[in-house]
């Protein structure tokens, strides 16, 4: 067989190896989605309406902002309508989550809708799901420019994920049995540690995360690791 033959011959077998590269490559292509907004739940989640006329729930991610009814939650889904709604937008998908929303990056634009909204203050960084450090750092120069909802009073300034776990936890505790009146509070185990159980409850009122873990290891406040993973009040933690 002369080599012309043989290259002719390999063409197959080039064209094969070729295909199979696409293949691998359209997972990555796959992976975003275009269309237009036509619907908000909250501050980051949304209805895309794709060229295929499917309505998907997108769930923005690596950010979480206020429930609707805490304080700045109607302020934090207007910030979203006013960067999307009606809006042609892509979304870098990232994960499914629990609830079956698809989980991704925004962007409008030239917009990173995302990053847009931790830098006008309208939300926090989602610290369990965040992989973009620069994330972290719109949201330091956010509250040192005290814009949006870190204008509000330190007291009402819960970030979502604590806020929700202390709603699961009050909608368990049985109505007839309140957990303050039924319980009393656990002594202290150490006066050296210089913190004592009882008197906090929430995250927003630990001074530090010395007293946040204080609280969670020895007088089994849970409420303040929401995502169970061992750490406490995660804005104290970092």
């Amino acid at each position: 067989m002369t080599r012309w033959h043989m290259i002719r011959a390999r063409r197959p077998t080039i064209a094969l190896l070729l295909l199979a590269t696409l293949f691998i490559s359209v997972p990555a292509w796959a992976a975003e989605l275009t269309g237009r907004v036509v619907g908000l739940a909250d501050g980051d989640t949304l209805t895309l309406l794709t060229p295929e006329r499917r309505q998907v729930r997108i769930r923005l991610g690596e950010i979480d902002t206020p429930e609707s009814r805490q304080p700045y939650g109607t302020r934090a889904r207007q910030v979203l309508s006013e960067l999307v709604f009606g809006k042609d937008a892509r979304v870098v998908v990232q994960d499914t989550d629990r609830y079956g929303r698809t989980v991704g990056r925004v962007y409008a634009g030239a917009v990173d809708v995302n990053a847009e909204m931790v830098r006008q203050g309208a939300a926090w960084v989602y610290r369990q799901y965040s992989r973009d450090a620069a994330l972290l750092q719109l949201e330091v120069e956010a509250k040192a420019a005290r814009r949006g909802l870190w204008a509000l009073p330190e007291a009402e300034r819960t970030p979502p994920w604590e806020w929700r776990a202390a709603e699961r936890g009050s909608a368990t505790r049985p109505a007839e049995a309140p957990a303050a009146a039924a319980t009393p509070p656990r002594s202290s185990p150490a006066a050296s540690s210089g913190f004592s159980c009882g008197g906090k409850q929430y995250c927003r009122e630990m001074a530090s995360c010395a007293e946040a873990r204080f609280h969670l290891s020895q007088c089994g406040l849970t409420r303040l690791d929401g995502d169970r993973d061992g750490v406490p009040c995660e804005t104290l933690c970092r």
